[in-house]
This record gives C-alpha cells, structure tokens and sequence, in this order.
C-alpha cells in the first residue's frame, strides 16, 4: 500500500505530463493497493473541470480518464476527515503545507505507507519527517 497524490494522478491524465516514473505508480497499481486522504476525489474533479474549460481534455477523454481511475485499487480513506483540526492542522503549520498537502503526508505518516509526489513543497516535507517518497 501506498499513498498517491493529485500530482501523480493527473500526470495519467495529460500525455504531456505523464513520466516514467508517473506511469510506474500507476503499474504498481496493478498487483498494489493505493490509498488517498477523502480530498482526493475533488482535487481530480476540480483539475479535469479546469482541463475541460481551457480545452486541454475533452468531455469524453473525461470520462475515459474517470473510468479508469475507478477501476483502480484507490481506496478513499474517510478517516482523516476526523483528523483536519487534531493531526493535519499542526502538521501543515509545522511543514508550511498547505491543509490539502498535509492531508495526503499525515495518512502516509499514520499508516506508515510511502508517499508518491511530483509535489516539491510535499516532496520536502516528506523527507523532514521521514515519509519514504516512491522514485519520482
């Protein structure tokens, strides 16, 4: 298990992004479960939203990119809602994350799982209080 961020998610998305080390996590998706803190799903929503109104993704290339994620084995961790104000909130003060980034670095920290992140801020952080980061 692992926890994957929006960064790594969308690089699926768009062929300009996608890396070899991107398209790695998502392999490793085949024989490993991910797991992602509950603000996962509307920070994708919000990109492929912003993506379809510069016409970077058509509405269909949408609904591919969507159907696939979902057939992912990506499990939305609803538990670190109850832990915005006790964990994430002290942990985004103490790495200058923003609260979405500290969400995804406390599941990674609480189930001792690594982290992948094309983020550098989150990267840093990470790597100050010892999140293991996949190779990207």
């Amino acid at each position: 298990m692992f926890v994957v961020d929006c960064s790594v998610t969308m690089a699926w998305a768009f062929e300009d992004e996608s890396t070899e080390q991107s398209d790695a996590v998502l392999d490793r998706l085949i024989a490993e479960e991910a797991i992602v803190p509950g603000i996962w799903p509307l920070e994708v929503v919000n990109v492929v939203l912003a993506a379809e109104r510069r016409k970077r993704l058509s509405r269909a290339r949408v609904a591919r990119f969507t159907e696939v994620l979902g057939s992912l084995p990506i499990v939305v961790d609803e538990d670190g809602q109850d832990r915005a104000f006790s964990s994430v909130l002290p942990l985004a003060r103490e790495t200058r994350l923003s609260s979405y980034d500290a969400a995804y670095l406390e599941l990674a920290m609480r189930l001792d799982v690594p982290l992948a992140t094309t983020d550098v801020d989150l990267r840093r952080a990470a790597s100050e209080v010892g999140v293991t980061l996949l190779g990207l």
